[in-house]
């Protein structure tokens, strides 16, 4: 296992950085959310805010002169309250699919295309009192109160200088018309927020670029973290050697089982065994179905005796043929007039044999 205590100096691997992602442990600030929403919000607001008053007003106007009418009964009522669930459809529709539209961008440019349910699965450590407690007083905790501190700071200085700009105006409305009271106070509102969002996304920026730096650094790794990752990536080396033994073991067994069906088998005499298979009908040349060297050879031609299959006694076409050919595939040309000579000796003396 690795040692925790061990310093985590090492940029997360690949691995770590899916694993994190599909548990949802991604960088991503929830100011840039907050301040995305509320632009949008606002310019949805200014665009549309003309047409949302006058639609506004000519329902007001209808309902008075509904509820007016002497001969109004639950049919009207009913009438009256489908037409004011249409106009507030139609009123806030706009801004809230604005809102919810930039709410989903702003997480598609924080971590790209997503979709995980593991932070919703329950967690006893979240209940925990004491990790609370060390949330509590953690580096996160404090950037987070700092960070709040800072927008109500913001919020207030920009308010305040805003209204001290506009004090002269606001003194001239005292005989002003209610109309353009409105219009006043609406366009220093619109002011005032446009200005504290413009800071806020400041905010945002740096409190993202914190986010990625704190994520980097939880997601850091010890150099045994990253050896013991690479040993379950490439798997054991004890278990590997196992199985290429046990791959080599069946590999010899299958060419193990295609010496009875061999036409010859040339040795060294103790050192090599070639055994070769010759199908005029199948291929032009002998194909090599099994090679070894030492108690391998000595196996294949034990087995070749056992079948009765020719073994002949060739010291240099051994050793040659025994570096340059390859099992199942047919021998080189180079070799063919020393193998034909084999074979039509060993075609002789089967037939001799058999006669």
């Amino acid at each position: 296992m690795a040692d925790n205590s061990e310093e985590k100096t090492e940029a997360p691997s690949d691995k770590k950085r899916h694993e994190a992602r599909e548990k949802g442990n991604v960088a991503k600030s929830t100011e840039v959310n907050s301040v995305m929403v509320l632009i949008t919000g606002i310019v949805v607001l200014k665009i549309t805010g003309p047409w949302i008053i006058n639609e506004l007003g000519n329902g007001i106007v209808e309902f008075i002169k509904t509820i007016s009418d002497p001969v109004f009964n639950d049919e009207k009522l009913i009438h009256l309250i489908h037409k004011a669930l249409i106009l507030l459809l139609k009123t806030t529709l706009p801004t809230v699919g604005a809102i919810l539209i930039s709410g989903i961008i702003a997480n598609i440019i924080q971590v790209g295309f997503m979709f995980t349910l593991k932070p919703l699965e329950p967690k006893l450590e979240k209940i925990n009192p004491l990790s609370g407690f060390k949330r509590l007083f953690s580096l996160r905790s404090i950037v987070e109160t700092a960070k709040n501190i800072a927008k109500l700071l913001v919020i207030g200085i920009v308010a305040f200088n805003t209204l001290e700009n506009e004090f002269d105006n606001m003194l001239m409305l005292s005989d002003a018309s209610v109309s353009t009271i409105f219009s006043f106070t609406m366009g220093v509102a619109y002011k005032i927020i446009m200005r504290i969002a413009l800071v806020l996304l400041i905010i945002a920026i740096l409190d993202y670029a914190y986010q990625r730096y704190d994520h980097e650094k939880k997601l850091k790794m010890s150099k045994q973290e990253l050896k013991e990752e690479r040993k379950q990536l490439d798997g054991d080396p004890q278990v590997k050697s196992r199985i290429k033994a046990l791959q080599r073991e069946m590999a010899r067994r299958r060419m193990m089982e295609k010496v009875p069906e061999a036409t010859v088998v040339i040795t060294n005499p103790t050192h090599l065994a070639i055994a070769l298979k010759y199908e005029p009908q199948r291929s032009d040349a002998p194909v090599v179905v099994a090679k070894g060297k030492r108690m391998i050879a000595m196996k294949i031609k034990n087995l070749a005796k056992d079948n009765n299959v020719p073994v002949v006694e060739d010291k240099p076409l051994a050793r040659a043929m025994y570096d340059k050919v390859d099992l199942g595939l047919p021998i080189p040309m180079e070799f063919f007039t020393a193998v034909a000579e084999i074979l039509a000796y060993v075609f002789r003396l089967k037939n001799r044999n058999a006669a």
